[in-house]
């Protein structure tokens, strides 16, 4: 089974809303030996924040030493971002393994699993596999009923915010969808509530009285404001500051309830430092939550889908842009409350650009542009595609707003790392193109210079290089140092598929043009260099930026053939021209932790030393 095939049977199995229950996870996880009975977890319910409140403690547990999962709902750009481990997502082949290892049992049982009861399955298998100290588990509905339930108590069982949502399956009102959410408080267990509308605590306190749970719940007058940017936050919580680099208000709210849950797992015995809290929330990451992606015009994505996160958006626009108007992209599903959201963030646009979210619940974006227009008489144009409707949204001029469903802003990341990529690619190559011959010559020896008297490259015996293009940084005097110095050297040969592989000419007869025009090793006259042997690749690139991202060639033959040998030394090699303030990668984009440019050396975060 691939990584496809298993993505594949797993969306297969769709959810039905006539199959609520835990009879199917328990009877799946008790086949596969009861995975979730030798594990510790954190387990999260809410209606808007938990998943924030999920990635910030999993940054603090990490951040603590421990070997931490996480399991989230709903993905947005990879279907591996589901269960991660320390911060990695699970390999497409171990998810592939694992569920091959599940499908049979799965199938064989009369009522068949469902799609999510599938990946809670996989995920606690591979979270066991891993030896997770302990898993942070986020709900995916409601919480009584979620198979994420089928757990034994949690060391905490966290409620954030609760609002009205999915009122079809949790109940008409905010006492009945806490009575649901709170479901996951059991006995054993230590109760962390955010607190929320006073019917929704209410039902938490009596079910906790009820089951004899502790209930510790966040005290957010403890919260002091210290600073804020569209660069991040800091505040002080009791007696300690801490900086977050998640914007809004609502992020302290949900920072205050992960403190809080600390607290409950310090008295349970978990050794939870302070460092380890100020470095967790300092380096947590979670996209789409008002999340900056570009600055010129600035462009902030966020998943928000309910009035809720609209009132939050509305918020955060008065804090961060007060008195702008703004041009919302925006998609919502025709299932959501999108007129209450509208009416909350109208008043805020100049215009809006509409799109269609990738989901059968969607509404079109021509129908909610007409009704935009109609309702507001606010300018508001249709656009079919995602990269259409990002340029055309930051064509306006104006800081642009992405939001209306988590179902689009996977799609929204993406498009924007796309159309931004292309825009830093042309002005890259412009202004390498733009250097003097003289210019490039000079500056080429300088980074020739820079290059032999780096100790990786003193050490390596075997190393791949490249050869230059007309406006490349030109590497001829490197390898001729490299041959009197009796190094080995390698070149890249482009292969159909996007395939590169590395071979070593047998003399300077070896070569001829290869794919794009490039000098390279004839396949009878070369050796192939097997990625193993390499102890150094030399990585040209169209632009990078200060934390070692780089913008490749774009056919992304590079990024695949450094991930084949990670163990060799990696140095980026350009023109002080290409540098972007930040590059646009996309998700499968190498940064690479050494650059060279004939301004000298530079050591990027993770470089080895």
């Amino acid at each position: 089974m691939t990584e496809q095939e298993a993505i594949s049977y797993i969306e297969r199995c769709t959810w039905s809303a006539t199959r609520l229950g835990l009879g199917r996870t328990r009877a799946l996880l008790e086949a596969l030996g009861n995975p979730q009975k030798q594990l510790k977890f954190v387990h999260v319910a809410g209606s808007n924040g938990k998943g924030s409140t999920c990635a910030m403690l999993a940054a603090v547990l990490r951040a603590a030493g421990y070997r931490t999962g996480l399991y989230i709902s709903p993905y947005l750009q990879d279907f591996c971002e589901r269960m991660q481990v320390n911060g990695r997502n699970i390999p497409g082949e171990t998810l592939a393994a694992i569920t091959g290892q599940v499908q049979p049992i799965a199938d064989a049982m009369a009522d068949h699993p469902s799609q999510f009861e599938l990946v809670t399955a996989v995920a606690m298998v591979y979270f066991l596999r891993e030896r997770c100290d302990i898993v942070v588990l986020e709900v995916g509905m409601g919480g009584a009923l979620d198979s994420t339930n089928a757990i034994d108590a949690p060391e905490a069982a966290v409620i954030a915010n609760i609002g009205l949502e999915h009122t079809e399956y949790l109940g008409q009102t905010l006492a009945e969808i806490a009575r649901t959410k709170a479901g996951i408080i059991k006995p054993g267990c230590t109760a962390v509530c955010y607190g929320g509308p006073p019917e929704a605590l209410a039902e938490i306190q009596a079910l906790c009285r009820t089951r004899g749970v502790p209930l510790r719940r966040a005290d957010f007058s403890q919260i002091v404001p210290l600073s804020r940017s569209l660069d991040g936050q800091s505040f002080q919580w009791r007696d300690q500051i801490f900086t977050l680099p998640l914007l809004g208000e609502c992020q302290l709210r949900n920072a205050a309830t992960a403190l809080e849950t600390v607290e409950a797992l310090r008295a349970r015995g978990w050794q939870i430092e302070p460092k380890a809290l100020r470095e967790g929330l300092a380096r947590v990451r979670w996209p789409a939550r008002f999340e900056v992606l570009g600055r010129e015009p600035l462009f902030l994505l966020d998943g928000g889908h309910n009035p809720q996160c609209a009132q939050a958006m509305a918020e955060n626009l008065d804090a961060y842009l007060p008195g702008e108007k703004v041009t919302f992209l925006l998609g919502v599903l025709a299932d959501k409350d999108y007129t209450a959201m509208l009416d909350l963030l109208a008043p805020y646009g100049a215009q809006f650009v509409c799109v269609t979210p990738d989901s059968p619940r969607a509404l079109p974006g021509a129908a909610l542009a007409e009704q935009i227009t109609r309702r507001y008489a606010l300018p508001a144009a249709p656009c079919a595609g995602l990269e259409e409707a990002v340029s055309a949204a930051r064509g306006y001029g104006r800081p642009v707003i992405a939001f209306g469903s988590l179902y689009l802003a996977g799609g929204l990341r993406t498009a924007f790392l796309r159309v931004r990529k292309r825009e830093q690619r042309q002005a890259c190559l412009a202004a390498r193109r733009a250097l003097s011959p003289e210019q490039r010559s000079a500056f080429s020896a300088a980074v020739c210079r820079a290059l032999i008297g780096l100790p990786e490259v003193g050490r390596a015996r075997v190393i791949l290089s490249y050869m230059a293009t007309g406006d490349e940084v030109d590497l001829t005097a490197f390898h001729a140092w490299a041959e009197a110095a009796g190094k080995v050297l390698a070149f890249p040969v482009s292969q159909p598929g996007g395939l590169m592989d590395a071979r070593i000419p047998w003399d300077a007869d070896s070569w001829e043009t290869g794919r794009y025009g490039i000098r390279a090793p004839m396949a009878a006259r070369s050796r192939l260099a097997e990625p193993g042997e390499l102890d150094l690749v030399l990585v040209p690139c169209v632009g990078f930026d200060r934390a070692g991202g780089r913008i490749g060639h774009g056919a992304g033959y590079y990024d695949r053939y450094l991930s084949r040998c990670p163990e060799a030394g990696q140095i980026l090699v350009a023109f002080e021209a290409q540098r972007v303030e930040a590059a646009a990668q996309e998700a499968a984009d190498w940064a690479v932790p050494l650059l060279v440019t004939e301004a000298g050396v530079q050591r990027l975060p993770g470089a080895s030393q």
